[in-house]
């Protein structure tokens, strides 16, 4: 998984506004209580970051991995 894909998914999953607030500013302790920024800034491998996520937001599985073909950028 690229960082490009997880701004995409992001955006997907919780809208644009939100994924940004979330990607800011949620600490996530599961990665050393980072928030995904900062993680994926010190090179924390961007697929731990994205289940981080959602598994704090309570993404369910189904919903975490695809945007669908008409949606993408």
């Amino acid at each position: 998984m690229r960082r490009s894909e997880f701004g995409e998914l992001a955006d997907h999953v919780f809208g644009p506004a939100l994924a940004r607030t979330y990607v800011r500013d949620l600490v996530l302790e599961p990665i050393g209580g980072r928030t995904a920024e900062q993680a994926l800034d010190e090179g924390l491998p961007v697929r731990a970051v994205w289940t981080a996520l959602c598994d704090e937001l309570d993404v369910p599985e189904s919903a975490r991995w695809e945007v669908p073909p008409e949606q993408r950028r």
